[in-house]
């Protein structure tokens, strides 16, 4: 398999997986701003919207969004214990909340990292994702994981996702919960390695 990652992106949610799952994969770079692998590439070829991450399995078919790669990760190695049994509430209860990271957390950031945005369209994204933060705050009080009682591919995507704040401007020591549960999972060796793989270490 091959996984195309830009570094410290959301791309940075399967890749853990990967890693925490033991899966035999290749990370490969893209640089978002050419479409381009380090290798030269055209990434295009494997996803048109151009945005990572795309998931490129031994059988050549291609795979994009968290949710899908997320689950089809959690999927594949049963065994690891990322995603609850199809069919029950709590898988439900995981698509729901991967669907809420990807539509509505992730989503709030993006005029925040485009180039170009108004200051009024920042400030009001500002204003939405602190919006997020406090609600996720106090949702996870008191939890050890996001969803359920076990780590899931929720929480590497939303692990990911709280190391966005501080390149945004954004104090965390708002959100005392959301900081001490991202502290825990940086603590699991898959995160490590691929924080240390991607160069964000």
């Amino acid at each position: 398999m091959q996984l195309f990652i830009s570094p410290g992106a959301c791309s940075l949610a399967p890749h853990i997986a990967l890693r925490e799952a033991g899966a035999d994969f290749e990370a490969v770079k893209v640089d978002l701003a050419t479409r381009k692998t380090e290798a030269g590439d055209d990434f295009l070829a494997v996803n048109p919207s151009g945005k990572v991450p795309a998931l490129t399995l031994d059988n050549g078919q291609s795979l994009t969004e968290n949710p899908a790669i997320l689950l089809y990760i959690a999927d594949q190695n049963p065994g690891v214990g990322l995603a609850p049994a199809e069919g029950s509430i709590e898988r439900y209860q995981l698509l729901s909340r991967l669907s809420f990271l990807g539509s509505e957390l992730h989503k709030a950031f993006v005029p925040l990292f485009t180039p170009g945005t108004t200051d009024d369209a920042k400030a009001a994204a500002t204003v939405a994702v602190k919006g997020h933060l406090a609600g996720l705050d106090q949702e996870i009080a008191g939890k050890e994981y996001y969803v359920g009682e076990a780590f899931s591919v929720a929480d590497i995507y939303l692990f990911v996702i709280l190391g966005w704040p501080a390149h945004v401007g954004i104090d965390m020591a708002a959100y005392p919960a959301l900081g001490a549960f991202a502290g825990k999972i940086a603590q699991r060796p898959s995160v490590g390695a691929a924080l240390k793989a991607e160069g964000l270490l």
